[in-house]
């Protein structure tokens, strides 16, 4: 197909997204509205450091789901009904995505032995990075889309191959202590193998070490990459208005912190959830190779995903609640040199 008559092709398929201006005040205002969230989170409620319990956990995570389905409704009031669909869809695919995540994390702390009570002070932390690196991410993902047309190609069959490599490798253990980055700080960073609090760094004989907390803080960040570069193309075969990418993004990112103290020791009862989110990858990776032939509407892939998250869930339930071995337990991992 020749390039003038792709680019013409990928420009109405562009049109059929929403896209309006957002004044920089937005931003700032909507950017600081995330911080203040976020500073509450760590300055009041969680302020000193203690084990989260499931129910703690529960309650958080139903506040911050309501909250980020509730901006559904300023969508809808500030641009229509298009744009509130756009948002809801790329917060579902974000919310489903990210349980993936929870798991890694959990899988995180048990390798390095994170006591439970400094859990939440890390994941802060990583929290943050996330959305700084989403932020990025997500701004250069819309320019090269916009930019170079041919690039919503590229987005799709990444996500395909994304969701083969799901299916193949299934539980596939994490090992952390095999993460590059981690293994160059060990090399230039002074560290200790103690735990001092809640704290980064500490010091010992008038050294300043860093604690494990650090390599862990490390790994989830550069793990985050990992499914930043899934869930940013996904995000983007729903909508490419920056605003609502990144919105639908932080409302989902910013409640991980509670779902894994919600979902982080139930791993191995969602046996079938991996192959429900590699369906969803798949899904989407489709629409954007098709995208300029054939426009699925919204609605539809707001329903195609909800059904599949939903039906993956229903079939770990059903078979875990049939199952007549032994409950699995989470492996644990054992660092010799954190």
């Amino acid at each position: 197909m020749p390039i003038a008559l792709l680019a013409s092709e990928a420009s109405k398929s562009s049109e059929k997204f929403v896209d309006f201006d957002v004044p920089v005040a937005v931003w700032v205002g909507f950017v600081a509205l995330i911080s203040v969230l976020l500073l509450f989170d760590l300055l009041l409620v969680h302020r000193t450091e203690h084990v989260i319990s499931t129910k703690e956990a529960a309650i958080e995570s139903a506040l911050w789901i309501a909250l980020g389905i509730a901006f559904t409704a300023v969508m809808f009031w500030w641009h229509g009904g298009a744009a509130a669909g756009e948002y809801i869809s790329g917060y579902l695919i974000e919310k489903s995505l990210s349980v993936d995540n929870v798991f890694v994390w959990a899988l995180i702390m048990s390798y390095f032995a994170v006591p439970r009570e400094y859990q939440f002070r890390v994941l802060f932390w990583g929290v943050f990075g996330a959305l700084v690196l989403r932020f990025v991410f997500i701004f250069a993902g819309v320019e090269l889309i916009n930019r170079f047309e041919w690039m919503i190609y590229v987005f799709g069959g990444f996500l395909l191959y994304t969701a083969y490599r799901i299916l193949r490798q299934g539980d596939e253990e994490v090992h952390p202590d095999n993460n590059p980055v981690l293994k160059l700080v060990r090399r230039v960073v002074p560290s200790t193998t103690r735990y001092d609090g809640q704290k980064l760094f500490t010091r010992i004989d008038g050294k300043k070490l860093a604690t494990p907390l650090l390599a862990v803080l490390i790994v989830v960040e550069t793990s985050d990459v990992i499914f930043a570069t899934d869930s940013i193309p996904a995000i983007l075969a729903v909508s490419h208005e920056q605003f609502i990418v990144f919105s639908s993004n932080a409302f989902a990112i910013l409640g991980l912190r509670s779902l894994y103290f919600l979902l982080a020791d139930l791993r191995d009862r969602f046996d079938y959830l991996q192959q429900g989110l590699a369906v969803i990858l798949a899904f989407v990776g489709v629409k954007m190779l098709i995208s300029h032939q054939v426009h699925i509407p919204t609605w539809l892939s707001l329903l195609v995903i909800a059904a599949v998250l939903a039906t993956s869930i229903i079939i770990s339930w059903y078979f875990d609640k049939d199952s007549d071995d032994e409950p699995k337990q989470p492996p644990v991992f054992v660092d010799d040199a954190p």
